[in-house]
């Protein structure tokens, strides 16, 4: 059964840090720096093991010490609680 879609506006009264894509795609976004590429590529293999227990896994791109995250969920055209729960993770890995 597909997740059921809540959108990003109602992802967004839940987790801080991250905003609407632009471009209507029903998505949620943030862009992370960190102290340098080591550390970016040490958050993304957190939130990438995370991803892969959960089987839902970021749309991402980096370059050296930025990491730019998108969340949807596909097999729901849309924002679901997975992502909330994937952007809380990824707020909680960032801040460690």
């Amino acid at each position: 059964m597909a997740p059921q879609k809540i959108g990003a506006d109602a992802a967004l009264k839940q987790v801080t840090g991250w905003s609407k894509l632009e471009g209507g795609r029903d998505a949620i976004t943030r862009t992370l720096k960190f102290a340098d590429f080591n550390t970016a590529f040490g958050f993304m293999s957190r939130v990438a093991l995370k991803a892969e227990t959960m089987n839902h896994h970021p749309e991402w791109f980096n370059v050296y010490n930025k990491v730019e995250i998108v969340l949807t969920t596909h097999d729901c055209d849309g924002v679901s609680a997975l992502d909330v729960e994937m952007a809380r993770f990824i707020n909680e890995a960032a801040s460690a």
